[in-house]
């Protein structure tokens, strides 16, 4: 358990570093060849036995509509700000692997606040189409839901741990071989106070380095 909390905590920063050191690394392992075609045949990756690696950080909304409200005698809040830093690497041009760090953000319900985070381990599948590629995830997340609430609410609150399914779509943009931006929706499933999972869905852009 403390492993995946330190995990949370940490991946902000391992995200900040890559992106710092990401454009000189790209330059090492992939910059263009003299006949001007990319030459990122296997760059540097952080996933073991992937090559071509890459980190991002996207920012949205999330949609808690899935989960439960409570009595009407209090507000209920649907949406919240997420975040989602992940590294990522390809086993070949069409399948590979990512890990990252989410944060489905806090949503007002019931007199009280429904906050999600997990730490997200996925299959990515994707088709390049010239500058711009298309993919789809698909794994699990072990994801931490907490939940307070007034008890004249009815909505159960505490805190849970557990793993669900996840998976998304989304298209991508390359502004450059080594940097290009993302449009990604995703649905995770949460475990919830009062047994069950329920889904959180988010849309979001992002920035992506390729190293």
């Amino acid at each position: 358990m403390r492993s995946n909390h330190r995990f949370l905590r940490i991946a902000p920063l391992c995200a900040a570093a890559a992106f710092v050191c990401g454009p000189s690394l790209a330059q090492q392992s992939g910059g263009m060849s003299s006949s001007g075609a990319s030459s990122r045949s296997d760059g540097y990756s952080i996933i073991p036995y992937t090559r071509r690696g890459y980190v991002g950080i996207n920012v949205g909304r999330s949609d808690y509509k899935d989960l439960r409200c409570g009595s009407s005698l209090f507000g209920c809040d649907d949406s919240g700000t997420r975040g989602h830093v992940y590294t990522g690497g390809l086993f070949n041009d069409w399948v590979g692997m990512e890990i990252g760090a989410l944060y489905e953000g806090g949503v007002g319900r019931g007199g009280g606040t429904t906050r999600a985070e997990g730490v997200n381990l996925s299959v990515v599948g994707r088709v390049p189409v010239g500058a711009f590629n298309l993919f789809a995830k698909g794994g699990a997340t072990y994801g931490r839901t907490r939940v307070t609430a007034d008890a004249l609410s009815g909505l159960p609150a505490g805190r849970v741990r557990g793993w669900g399914r996840s998976f998304g779509a989304g298209a991508g943009y390359d502004i450059t071989p080594n940097h290009g931006v993302v449009l990604e929706w995703a649905r995770h499933a949460f475990r919830v106070p009062g047994g069950g999972r329920r889904d959180i869905d988010s849309t979001s852009l992002g920035y992506v380095v390729r190293f």
